[in-house]
């Protein structure tokens, strides 16, 4: 099966090629770049010795149209153009927001310009969602902040644990979620040895994802308060999710439910009691580690969720996808065991 990434020169496409190195399945046909068509991949990405020599490709409709499926890991707002011109036949997995939203409104409110369109949400640990994807050809990856909140709180909200309407979130990111645009504020004087959050006062552009997500898994509307915290790590994402708790459990009780939820997914862990997510643990894999107790002084439920960035949050969803609409076990090319410390 030929595969072409477009947009392979930022961080979610690099980390694509170096997944698809490995596939057994798919074989890359089309490497493309906007700004950087023409330079060699390996002086962007020097940890992609396997492609020692070759260079990026112009970022053009025919290429396109000569593979059987697409990555698109492309800007916000810059993937829908080119994929109103692609053969309808070309499967797509897209890892921008353009397809994500089922609401025009939230799409002009968090992202502005006119709302593409909606494809089937990527997200295959959530109830009913794995079926769908099966069955799509183009399927909308979804954002790395929205996946790792999304499936810390599914559980609680699909069995009516929580108020749905009142969740609190803070979560961490490392720097590589930003792109690789230079931008003062990234700069390592600036990021090393220090914390802050950034768009701060419920702006960040994943909330409406995750609340079109949560308000499908309780079947009445979730609203989450969401603060998002730059850390300095280059990749990784750690989310303290809370709510109000609707039913009375304890921490044993509420881990024991998130252990059976999860039991049949392979690339979400409930941890043993006592133990706690950690970023470094998931890197370079597919993987979500979670840890699940009650704040019995606050009446609260307390998720910690941990993943990659860059890989359950970008490129190896992606893949995960994509094998899931091509036919393949689901796993194929991918791994829950991170690099670690």
């Amino acid at each position: 099966m030929k595969i072409g990434v477009i947009g392979a020169s930022g961080y979610s496409g690099g980390e694509l090629l170096r997944l698809l190195t490995k596939h057994p399945d798919f074989t890359l046909d089309y490497i493309a770049a906007g700004s950087q068509a023409g330079s060699l991949i390996t002086d962007v990405h020097p940890h992609l010795i396997p492609f020692a020599g070759q260079k990026f490709e112009v970022t053009e409709l025919t290429r396109m149209n000569q593979c059987d499926l697409l990555f698109f890991a492309l800007p916000h707002g810059e993937s829908a153009k080119w994929i109103s011109q692609l053969n309808q036949e070309i499967k797509v997995v897209d890892l921008g927001a353009d397809f994500r939203l089922a609401s025009a409104d939230s799409w002009e409110k968090y992202y502005g310009g006119t709302h593409a369109g909606t494809w089937i949400y990527g997200l295959p640990e959530i109830p009913g969602q794995r079926a769908k994807i099966a069955v799509a050809q183009r399927i909308a990856n979804p954002g790395c902040y929205a996946t790792t909140i999304a499936l810390a709180a599914a559980p609680a909200l699909s069995h009516g644990l929580i108020e749905a309407d009142d969740i609190v979130v803070v979560a961490a990111s490392g720097t590589t979620g930003a792109g690789k645009k230079p931008s003062n504020y990234l700069l390592a004087s600036e990021v090393m040895g220090s914390l802050s959050s950034y768009k701060f006062g419920g702006t960040h552009q994943h909330t409406p994802e995750i609340e079109e997500t949560l308000t499908a898994v309780a079947g009445t509307p979730a609203k989450i308060s969401f603060t998002p915290i730059l850390a300095p790590m280059p990749r990784g994402i750690l989310a303290t999710v809370t709510a109000k708790l609707i039913k009375p459990l304890d921490s044993s009780q509420a881990q024991e439910l998130y252990k059976e939820f999860y039991t049949a997914e392979e690339f979400v862990t409930v941890l043993s009691e006592n133990a706690l997510p950690h970023t470094s643990a998931v890197v370079g894999s597919n993987s979500v580690l979670i840890q699940v107790a009650v704040d019995a002084h606050a009446n609260r439920l307390i998720i910690s969720a941990a993943l990659d960035n860059l890989g359950k949050g970008a490129a190896s969803q992606a893949i995960q996808n994509a094998n899931i609409i091509t036919g393949l076990p689901e796993n194929t090319g991918l791994t829950s065991i991170g690099l670690g410390a």
